[in-house]
């Protein structure tokens, strides 16, 4: 069964953007996925606390479906990667924040709302 993971990916800096493109691309081609992964370059910016000798990295989110199984050789790859200064994977089940809710939803909300302030006078 597959799922939705979300990965962020923090590379030197000093590489070139045509190598941290093939280096995503490898990462990639080893999930197997069905579909292509959505991946949002955010760029070089400074760490939050310097890592070894590097105060900036390069951000890359990406979003992909993959089975699970897949996960520690892609893992592996991961921390094998001399470019690859940090990186997090998570399950991505939804996006952040409450779910949307329903005009009724909403009113019954409020309406639980009023009630509990009158409880309190």
């Amino acid at each position: 069964m597959s799922r939705n993971y979300e990965a962020v990916y923090i590379f030197d800096s000093t590489l070139e953007d045509a190598a941290i493109n093939d280096k995503i691309t490898r990462f990639h081609g080893l999930l197997a996925a069905s579909e292509q992964p959505e991946v949002n370059h955010w760029g070089r910016r400074q760490l939050a606390y310097a890592i070894g000798p590097r105060e900036n990295g390069y951000y890359v989110v990406s979003r992909f479906a993959a089975e699970p199984t897949v996960l520690p050789e892609y893992e592996r790859a991961l921390r094998l990667d001399d470019g690859l200064i940090r990186y997090l994977i998570t399950v991505h089940e939804h996006e952040v924040g409450a779910p949307a809710m329903s005009d009724e939803e909403i009113a019954l909300a409020a309406a639980r709302r009023d009630d509990d302030d009158d409880d309190e006078d």
